[in-house]
């Protein structure tokens, strides 16, 4: 991104940062960044505020370790608003809400939520959990119980049980979710092709 080219004329030196979760997507929060907040949040690689009540550079969870790590940063249109990208640790609002707007995809987040557990099951084996033993049979079985679970959805398809056609919908995305991490990937891997295939 060329900081030059950003208008900082408008906001009498000051544009408005829309921070964004880099991975759910859910809006964190609303800051304002001079030109010298945006060049240290690209050095730095942690998002920093010009703040308007303390009159200086602001660096998000400077007091409370609570940082919003950079992933990227891009302008709109007008070149007068960004679009900042990130990663938090923690909390994001000073209530101890994940968003200032204590709003949260909460489809999106639990996806995300669960490949973390099903990712931490096959780093961390459990001989309680489901998951490290399907994990400990190797990708053969893996696949085997994604094909399992993929023929008994489509024969639930054919009824009209409501019941047993979701779970069994949920039974075939979790255990595709074990073969993408089996395999090394993750499900925004799959979207990135879905997303080129879009275009």
């Amino acid at each position: 991104m060329n900081i030059e080219s950003l208008d900082f004329e408008k906001g009498e030196g000051l544009i408005p940062a829309i921070v964004q979760d880099a991975e759910t997507f859910n809006v964190l929060m609303l800051g304002y960044m001079n030109k010298e907040a945006v060049e240290y949040t690209l050095q730095e690689g942690k998002v920093t505020f010009f703040s308007r009540s303390k009159g200086r550079l602001w660096t998000k969870g400077e007091s409370s370790g609570h940082f919003l790590m950079l992933v990227n940063m891009k302008m709109d249109c007008d070149r007068d608003t960004l679009l900042v990208k990130a990663n938090p640790v923690g909390p994001v609002c000073h209530t101890g809400s994940d968003t200032c707007f204590d709003e949260v995809n909460e489809s999106l987040y639990f996806l995300h939520h669960l490949q973390g557990v099903i990712q931490n099951r096959k780093d961390n084996p459990s001989d309680e959990s489901y998951t490290s033993k399907l994990f400990q049979r190797g990708i053969n079985k893996v696949a085997q119980k994604v094909g399992e679970e993929a023929v008994e959805l489509v024969i639930e398809a054919k009824d009209d049980n409501e019941s047993l056609f979701l779970n069994e919908a949920a039974d075939l995305m979790y255990h595709y979710l074990v073969l993408l991490t089996a395999k090394g990937y993750h499900l925004e891997d799959v979207i990135g092709v879905l997303k080129q295939r879009h275009k």
